[in-house]
């Protein structure tokens, strides 16, 4: 069986096609793999001069190897825009094997246009109702809320009006009026350290939608990324040093606090990127990472 450990060296595109074919998947071309440069699922290939003439541009050992793990990765997706969370998670997380130049553009991949961006935001707009909801929100509220949500994440900008909209929408489900407007309540959710409130949703909605918007926009560079990274990281090395308290007071939602297996690690990679990105943009540090991360809104 070919595997990482057979790849030794950098290798021509020549070699990135022989590596595909050995590793069982014939079906990789050269125009292929082309694709996948220009999508940022690879990185460009060093070029190579001699004296006359020049050498094959070489793919690095590490992009090589990569290949491998998104070729396997590409039998569970269903678009190859989610393959680009492959090496964005690689990015995220470990230095030296993806460049930023690559992450950039597999980050436009990954946000991508379109009816596959509503499908995603339609999906991660009904996660997170699961997770906010009162089972007293009535069906019309929760229409509301998903509509409001889903057109959002597909890229619509959030004026003022919008937002007032947005903060009303996310009261109606998380704090129904048959149920709190007698009492003048505020609902609660999670360890007290990070409460799920509406304000709190409502921040979480609003970083997605800005960090979106600028994507969209073509306003990402490569400065801007690898800032949001420095922060994502320095939030997660605080919210790991307090994942196990934070879960011991979550009551009823101490899933979301769960260590996430490797898999949903690369899975979650262009949804907390999102997320990081978002915060950053309105001027806070990431504030809690209990939300569901298994998809963007």
């Amino acid at each position: 069986m070919y595997t990482w450990e057979s790849i030794s060296g950098p290798g021509t595109i020549d070699d990135l096609v022989a590596d595909a074919d050995a590793a069982g998947y014939p079906d990789m071309t050269t125009r292929r793999i082309h694709d996948w440069i220009a999508k940022g699922l690879l990185d460009q290939p060093r070029l190579r001069t001699r004296r006359r003439g020049s050498d094959k541009a070489e793919h690095s050992a590490t992009q090589r190897r990569l290949l491998l793990l998104l070729l396997d990765k590409r039998q569970q997706v269903a678009h190859l825009s989610s393959l680009a969370q492959v090496p964005l998670a690689m990015w995220l997380w470990w230095d030296g094997y993806v460049p930023t130049r690559q992450a950039q553009r597999a980050w436009t991949t990954w946000v991508g246009r379109g009816r596959r961006n509503q499908e995603v935001a339609r999906e991660g707009a009904l996660g997170l109702l699961e997770q906010a909801g009162h089972q007293l929100a009535t069906e019309t509220a929760r229409a509301r809320f998903v509509r409001v949500i889903t057109e959002l994440g597909n890229g619509k900008a959030l004026t003022v009006r919008g937002r007032a909209e947005l903060v009303d929408a996310v009261r109606d489900v998380m704090e129904p009026e048959s149920v709190f407007a007698a009492s003048g309540l505020v609902r609660a959710l999670g360890p007290a350290q990070t409460p799920m409130t509406v304000e709190t949703v409502v921040t979480h909605i609003e970083a997605l939608s800005a960090a979106l918007g600028r994507t969209l926009d073509g306003k990402v560079d490569a400065a801007l990324l690898e800032r949001t990274r420095a922060v994502h990281r320095a939030s997660m090395t605080d919210y790991l040093a307090e994942r196990g308290n934070l879960a011991a007071g979550a009551g009823a939602v101490a899933e979301l606090f769960r260590e996430p297996t490797f898999q949903e690690q690369f899975d979650q990679a262009g949804h907390q990127l999102l997320l990081a990105l978002g915060m950053h943009l309105i001027h806070r540090r990431p504030q809690s990472q209990g939300f569901s991360t298994a998809a963007p809104v």
